[in-house]
């Protein structure tokens, strides 16, 4: 039996809010995967934990910083992280990193991006809405 564990190079301390392995209708004809597909994921994951403290819709109005730091492949097990790191009366401002595990040769990980977006909370009407205030 195989013990399967977080790989040390992995945050602890954050919280792992999607994983996905991107697929060859997501790359290139060389199997690079295409920097937007890698963005929109990227966005869904900043999009969970601004949902979960706006408790409802948001809307990404900016991606504040995007860093590639190494490319991504048909086959790599993408890890995305993300922590709130500010809010304001309807802002969310969520910071992203990306892991990617290589399965090809080896289970090397790397850091392949950093990220900081900014979400709204919206009503039915998709307009901005104050931030739930916290019960304490």
């Amino acid at each position: 039996m195989t013990n399967v564990s977080t790989p040390s190079c992995l945050p602890d301390e954050k919280l792992l809010t999607l994983r996905v392995m991107p697929m060859p209708a997501n790359a290139n004809a060389h199997g690079d995967v295409f920097g937007g597909w890698i963005m929109a994921q990227v966005d869904i994951a900043g999009s969970i934990p601004a949902a979960q403290l706006a408790n409802g819709r948001v809307a990404t109005i900016a991606v504040n910083q995007f860093l590639f730091k190494q490319p991504v492949f048909v086959g790599d097990l993408l890890s995305f992280y993300a922590t709130i790191v500010k809010t304001g009366h309807t802002s969310i401002t969520v910071e992203v990193e990306t892991y990617a595990q290589r399965m090809r040769l080896s289970h090397e990980i790397v850091k392949v991006t950093e990220a900081t977006l900014t979400y709204v909370a919206t009503d039915e009407s998709r307009r901005p809405r104050r931030l739930p205030t916290s019960k304490s």
